[in-house]
């Protein structure tokens, strides 16, 4: 890992999640080993939530309410797209983030747990999300319009951006702030963190060449909701808040969305993580740089809710 200067907490924390790699690379082998991998990861909840898994608008779900009382005018809300190329994670993977966000900031969390790649590529989990979402403006928990925002890191960053730029296009209501944390955005292959972390720790650059071909086979021309990128207009959209991680080939897709929004008139806050590498979040606790993306993503957080 010479070319990628991680702190030593970092490379603990690298080698503790390639020890779980599976030989098996079937969508099924690689559901497995991540699955295997995010649990040991995954703390005890916070004391106090009440957590209920079930569907809404056909797609299953999980909910994270705190011990608060409902204010008269609706509760604030964070939809939670997790990571996982399209084609591993689940409502456990990301269990650890989501209760952690409805714990500090005493707000309501829905996990959806999308359709994955390869049985269902593209439209199906952006699909999905929007079904969440749209199915959310009318129960069955009362909303507060204006502090419900969507956040997803990797491939549910692209699913949270996609949503958002799908809600402004059909003239809905959009979330009041969209959070991506180190997401795929569908950049150019050229873009200079392609080939500058082309065999970074975590994320290669083939790795995300295979996760877009899983997710994107049959589509013949990738539109803006399945690759944000290649959106034409980016205004009136959601304020945004981008983390990128230093030591990722997905990090130069994250610093163009931000600098298009900004462009169109919307406010983007970029975080760039030095340091960082790709699918770092579960290192909360035991990596100092990504205790610190944290408390900026809790602070965003916490002024929009």
């Amino acid at each position: 890992m010479a070319p990628y200067p991680l702190s030593e907490q970092m490379t603990a924390f690298v080698e503790k999640t390639v020890s779980f790699n599976s030989t098996d690379g079937s969508p099924d082998g690689l559901r497995q080993a991540y699955s295997e991998m995010c649990r040991a990861f995954t703390p005890p909840r916070p004391a106090g939530l009440y957590v209920v898994d079930f569907e809404l608008a056909g797609v299953a779900v999980r909910s994270y309410q705190p011990p608060v009382s409902p204010s008269a005018g609706g509760v604030p809300c964070i939809v939670y797209l997790h990571g996982g190329g399209w084609v591993v994670g689940d409502l456990d993977s990301h269990d650890f983030i989501c209760a952690e966000l409805a714990s500090i900031l005493g707000v309501l969390v829905i996990a959806v747990d999308y359709r994955l790649a390869p049985e269902h590529p593209f439209p199906a989990a952006f699909d999905d999300c929007l079904k969440v979402w749209r199915a959310l403006r009318t129960g069955p928990f009362k909303l507060d319009p204006a502090r419900t925002l969507v956040a997803g890191d990797s491939a549910g960053g692209n699913l949270a951006a996609a949503l958002c730029l799908a809600l402004r296009d059909a003239g809905e209501p959009v979330p009041c702030a969209q959070v991506l944390i180190y997401p795929g955005l569908g950049g150019d292959h050229r873009l200079p963190s392609r080939s500058e972390c082309i065999d970074a720790p975590l994320l290669s650059s083939s790795d995300v060449d295979c996760y877009h071909s899983l997710y994107l086979q049959g589509t013949r021309h990738p539109n803006a909701y399945a690759m944000p990128l290649l959106a034409t207009d980016f205004s009136r959209l959601p304020p945004a808040w981008i983390a990128v991680a230093q030591f990722d080939p997905l990090r130069d897709d994250g610093v163009l969305y931000a600098e298009r929004l900004n462009a169109a008139g919307v406010t983007a806050t970029l975080y760039y993580g030095e340091g960082l590498v790709h699918g770092c979040l579960r290192a909360r606790g035991q990596v100092a740089e990504v205790d610190v993306l944290y408390e900026r993503l809790l602070g965003y957080l916490a002024v929009k809710l």
